[in-house]
């Protein structure tokens, strides 16, 4: 039967301040999938991106955001050919191409997988689209192999954590740069990395920090760089890379906008100044620039069950929870998540 469920929906893209809290009804499971009642939601900054229209993939119209939660299976749809691997009551966390702030949700099995026992359901919302990004940036794009330089933008943010313990699993070396002298203190006090080998970032003179940090790691360069950010800093980090160095690019924080509607003018600005590489000095180099968004991953379901098991090989603790909101208070959540002080993941709690 349709049952009623709580959303927030914005009924077009352009603001945060048009987000509303709405009742609606959700119709019964369609053929392969499964409700789901939802227990916790992840918020990433593609939420933000999408509610601002700066998302490439953001729906037309009116949409729920989201594109991540957990819960408890309450009903099955009718089964396409193959039994689930699900039943009703299972623990689950899903992947949703938008959708996921609500309070129940229609989801195909395709995207669903089990909760680790021992992981509360705030940790299970917080894991798949940060971790299979860290995971799809530094291994099958990075190519990252046991004693390689790994420069980690945003590394106490929810993809940068996970990124830190992929690469530990890996024997790599990472270079951590963070926004805030606080952040610096987190990393050294609770993740035990070393003073040297993080970055307060300073646009103005990051490519001297970049070094200092390289010597004091004896490093002659970087293997690969992990950046979600772009802007003043991504020449001098692409820059210091070694022959065969990566540079993998997934997203650019540095175009958000702090107030509830994108700053067109400033925009317009840092597009027209924004980084340009040389192709043939690229070849002289021996360096690559390779971007992704995961989003893409939607449409090829059947590369999920094998991405997930490489994520728990070489990240199988749960992911740090820095802040936790309920349900009611989602534009507040937003809003800190906007402002770039928090540390771990940013969750929504039924």
């Amino acid at each position: 039967m349709p049952i009623q469920r709580t959303v927030w929906r914005l009924p077009r893209a352009g603001s945060l301040s048009r987000l509303e809290r709405r009742d609606e009804t959700l119709p019964e499971p369609g053929p392969g999938e499964a409700r789901v009642r939802v227990a916790a939601i992840g918020l990433n900054f593609a939420d933000l991106f999408a509610a601002q229209g700066l998302y490439s993939a953001t729906p037309r119209g009116s949409f729920i955001p989201g594109l991540e939660c957990s819960g408890v299976i309450e009903a099955l749809g009718p089964e396409l050919p193959g039994a689930s691997p699900f039943a009703v009551g299972d623990r689950v966390i899903a992947l949703t191409r938008f959708g996921a702030y609500a309070s129940a949700i229609n989801v195909g099995v395709a995207y669903l997988r089990g909760v680790p026992a021992a992981w509360s359901m705030a940790q299970a919302a917080a894991w798949p689209v940060q971790g299979l990004t860290a995971w799809y940036g530094l291994v099958p794009l990075g190519g990252v192999q046991r004693g390689a330089v790994v420069l980690v933008q945003s590394a106490a943010g929810g993809v940068g954590m996970l990124a830190l313990e992929v690469l530990d699993a890996l024997g790599a070396r990472p270079l951590a740069v963070v926004g805030q002298e606080s952040k610096r203190r987190y990393l050294v006090e609770q993740r035990g990395l070393p003073p040297e080998a993080i970055v307060v970032r300073d646009p103005r003179r990051f490519g001297g920090q970049l070094d200092a940090a390289l010597t004091a790691m004896d490093a002659r360069g970087l293997d690969c760089v992990l950046d979600a950010v772009l802007g003043a800093t991504f020449r001098p980090a692409f820059e210091r890379l070694r022959p065969e160095g990566r540079y993998v690019l997934f997203g650019a924080a540095e175009f958000m906008s702090r107030g509830a509607r994108p700053n067109y003018l400033r925009l317009a600005v840092d597009y027209l100044r924004r980084p340009r590489l040389d192709p043939l000095a690229m070849i002289s180099q021996n360096r690559s620039l390779m971007a992704f968004n995961l989003i893409w991953l939607w449409d090829h379901a059947d590369r999920l069950p094998a991405a997930y098991v490489e994520l728990e090989r070489l990240a199988p603790r749960p992911p740090h929870v820095g802040a936790a909101f309920p349900f009611d208070r989602a534009p507040q959540a937003l809003r800190l998540l906007q402002g770039g002080g928090t540390i771990g993941k940013v969750v929504l709690e039924i």
